[in-house]
């Protein structure tokens, strides 16, 4: 009866922000095409008044609600066409429908680059693409970017995977063209994770949010990347090397227009970075990637699209030996291992999607969308390293000083690994996006069907001193084990959505009200969710521009796959999904400093979070319990500041505080006094109370070709425990993360304009285009060398005499200090 009364409070709750009587304002609507009457997508819309503002959609359409009573002057722009105006003055309530021809420009132009800032979503942030390409970048994925965002943090410069406001890596969404994309299930660290879905070549527009999202993005807790592909307007390509990899990009469109080609090549290997770490031996890591991206009208109401994909990630390691030293200066300890072995991991993935979008008139959009996503993911190694502990002299002043001088525990271990899983995710969705007048209306329904195939036995051996740990004094016993179980999974999963945004004014001051309800049903635990969501944002008429939003939604996050698994690999069908109950308040400032644009956002939110699953990480290696025993809540507040801090390029820095803690519920224990404690709440793994990111741009002022990029990352230490206990709350912190990144480039040749060419011959290709622009670069990763750690290695000590045991955690250490050198040429 409670959950029924909560789903009729929230449908009305719902109805009621829809029933608001707008006036003092008007609407204009309609359609924007090139000459062959074919929709232009992405055409910046500005008015001559500022707060307004809005972009086509990939149908051409759009919709601008302006203030009655003002001569207006609209301008419609997009690169590769001529800029159009018109004036226009309306009355309160009319609504104007403007079909718009925008003429392509015959001349060729030098590369320019148009920043939207009309995007009147007050919970999603949009990504330069122009920033990303100038980032020092390790990973070489778009995720990169990202982690200089307020909520956002980042621990691994190998991996992709990042948390937002307390969450962990497997609660964020990525979309790329309406689609969600999926991360390997078996990676457990970032040396084996090689290249993300998204290829930063391909990608037109980036939108990212923290929390509070609508009804129209996914299941999941944390975090939305909203990601689209480029429908190109000409021929174009890129091709890129450094010492990391190489990658090439080429785009084109029929000579009718109405076919277009977007396709993407990248190889990637990080043996330069992983020969930096103190684990020494023979890395071979392999990644590659190809992806296309396919669009063809066949008439001006209906689009045909196609994306597909294929990557192969090849992880090979043959360790030869470690030595690390680790401790305090009074209690300096060093280990040395000697290895045999090898690890052979392999996760190859398939992707394919159609789409059909159908316009039947200007205010209506529908989009139909099949899709296939396959994964064969293979992760074998038996490893054994012997290895000693050694105490190191600590005396100021002694001959010896940082020498071993007693052994304090030798051993050895062995790690086996047999894992394999194979999965498959077919999906039919059906999307709808209405605009009349004063509101927007979207509304989706999808059905998934999940085949996943999984085998995985994993155990370790720990023998110290002739005594295998854990001790029982009569047999040896593994330190941990996978039994070698089969699984095999079937589900089917029904979601729907439906979004309502509406827009009015009072007193000047124009509000928008957002709500959706999003509901889905997987026949695996047999559970049915409601999700209402609901956004109010103020844009007062203030002489400054400022903007305000509240927002609340209730966000469930059904199991996928590694939820349902406890350690010992058992599954639990009957789990349910996780919840969050998302509070956010912030605002929008814009401002003048120096006579140049800047904008100051700030949020501050609270996440109420029930029937937790708690879970240990490992490096980028998640281990669920299986069931779902705990509360929790995250706090805390984002700040970002960006704009021209150098006349020309975009800066920023952002600064985040967050708490996030959990509560096993009727969890105790008895310590050494048979005292029984409850440990009520602790922290989550993912409690980092300060996060701060930079990311700053110069350049020569006489010099303006020549730029120096820098990034710098600040966060405090994450929680982490012993994988030997069972105990959840018996934390330490690990060291802050600090790294910092420099780049240095410099264009060498421009031809994008054969007016600026002294010898525009020498600069001719043979195959009968020319190159526009040739970048040369130095990059510096982790400028200051700092050894930031990432996981710990545990081993176990026995005495002889006392058959006493000692744990140790060697730190396992991240990438030092490496010089790069790129090289980028468009044509």
């Amino acid at each position: 009866m409670k959950g029924l009364f909560k789903i009729i409070v929230h449908f009305f709750i719902f109805i009621l922000t829809q029933s608001v009587i707008a006036q003092g304002y008007s609407t204009i609507y309609g359609f924007v095409s090139d000459s062959h009457n074919l929709p232009v997508k992405a055409v910046n819309i500005s008015v001559s008044i500022p707060n307004y503002g809005t972009i086509t959609n990939d149908n051409g359409l759009f919709e601008l609600q302006l203030p009655a009573n003002v001569n207006l002057t609209l301008t419609f722009s997009c690169v590769g066409y001529v800029s159009k105006e018109m004036s226009l003055r309306m009355q309160p309530g009319e609504k104007k429908e403007l079909d718009v021809v925008l003429e392509t420009f015959v001349d060729e132009l030098q590369e320019i680059e148009i920043i939207v800032k009309s995007d009147r979503s007050a919970v999603f942030v949009p990504l330069n693409m122009k920033d990303f390409k100038a980032l020092p970048n390790v990973s070489g994925n778009i995720e990169s970017l990202l982690k200089t965002f307020p909520g956002v943090a980042s621990g691994n410069e190998l991996s992709s995977s990042y948390s937002v406001r307390g969450g962990n890596f497997d609660e964020n969404l990525i979309y790329v063209n309406d689609i969600e994309v999926y991360r390997p299930f078996l990676i457990r660290s970032g040396q084996q994770e090689g290249l993300s879905f998204v290829n930063p070549d391909m990608v037109s527009s980036i939108r990212f949010s923290a929390g509070g999202f609508d009804a129209s993005y996914g299941d999941k807790m944390s975090s939305v990347l909203d990601i689209k592909y480029r429908r190109p307007d000409k021929f174009s390509g890129t091709v890129f090397l450094n010492l990391l990899g190489v990658s090439a990009f080429i785009e084109g469109i029929s000579k009718n227009r109405r076919f277009t080609h977007t396709t993407g090549l990248r190889y990637k290997t990080n043996q330069y970075l992983l020969n930096t770490l103190e684990t020494q031996g023979n890395y071979k890591p392999v990644f590659t990637d190809l992806q296309t991206y396919l669009t063809y009208f066949l008439s001006k109401n209906l689009e045909l699209g196609f994306l597909g994909n294929f990557a192969m990630n090849k992880y090979q390691f043959l360790p030869e030996s470690r030595e690390t030293s680790f401790g305090t200066v009074k209690d300096a300890v060093q280990l040395y291992i000697l290895y045999d072995g090898k690890e052979l991991d392999k996760f190859t993935t398939y992707f394919g999607a159609f789409s059909a979008r159908y316009q039947p008139n200007s205010n209506l959009s529908l989009k139909l969308i099949v899709s296939a996503f396959n994964t064969s993911e293979e992760e074998t190694f038996d490893i054994q390293g012997r290895y000693s502990l050694n105490e190191l002299d600590k005396e100021l002043g002694s001959e010896n000083l940082g020498d071993s001088i007693m052994n304090i525990g030798i051993g050895r271990f062995l790690n086996h690994a047999r894992n394999y899983l194979n999965a498959n995710v077919l999906a039919v969705a059906v999307k709808g996006d209405y605009f009349q007048g004063n509101f927007r209306l979207k509304w989706g329904i999808k059905i998934q069907h999940e085949i996943i195939h999984d085998d995985l036995n994993e155990w370790k051996l720990i023998d110290s001193a002739g005594f295998s740990i854990p001790y029982s004094g009569n047999q040896i016993n593994l330190a941990e084990h996978i039994p070698g179980k089969k699984i095999n999974l079937y589900s089917t999963r029904i979601t729907s959505y439906i979004q309502d945004s509406y827009r009015f004014m009072i007193s000047n001051t124009n509000f928008e009200i957002s709500g959706g309800i999003r509901i889905q049903y997987w026949d695996l635990n047999r559970q049915f969710i409601f999700s209402p969501r609901f956004l109010l944002t103020l844009y007062p008429n203030w002489k400054k521009p400022v903007t305000f939003h509240a927002g609340y939604g209730l966000y469930y996050q059904p199991p996928f796959y590694k939820e349902l698994k406890d350690p010992q690999g058992n599954i639990n069908n009957r789990i349910k999904a996780q919840e969050s109950t998302h509070f956010t308040l912030g605002s929008k400032y814009n401002f003048l400093a120096w006579e140049r644009p800047f904008t100051f956002i700030t949020e501050v939110y609270y996440k109420k979070l029930e029937q937790l699953i708690p879970y240990k990480i490992d490096n980028v290696r998640i281990r669920y319990s299986g069931k779902n025993m705990a509360k929790g809540y995250a706090v805390g507040m984002d700040m970002k500041i960006n704009g021209e801090f150098v006349p020309g390029v975009e800066s920023w820095f952002s600064l985040s505080f967050m708490q996030t803690k959990e509560d096993i519920l009727n969890d105790f224990y008895y310590n050494k006094e048979n005292i029984r404690i409850e440990p009520g709440y602790y922290l989550r793994p993912t409690d980092q109370l300060v996060n701060f990111g930079l990311f700053f741009q110069d350049y020569l002022p006489n010099n303006p070709s020549f730029k120096v990029h820098l990034t710098a990352i600040y966060g405090t230490g994450l929680p982490t425990s012993s994988p030997f206990s069972e105990r959840y709350d018996n934390v330490f912190r690990m060291p802050s993360y600090r790294r910092v990144d420099i780049g240095i480039s410099k264009e060498i040749i421009r031809t994008s304009n054969p007016k600026d060419i002294r010898n525009p011959k020498d600069f001719k290709k043979p195959l009968g285009f020319d190159v526009k622009s040739i970048w040369i670069g130095l990059e510096i990763f982790n400028l200051l060398d700092f050894n930031n750690t990432i996981s710990y290695l545990w081993l176990t000590t026995v005495n002889n005499l006392s058959l006493q045991t000692n744990q140790y955690a060697i730190p396992n250490y991240l990438t030092s200090r490496r010089l790069n050198v790129k090289f980028t040429a468009k044509f």
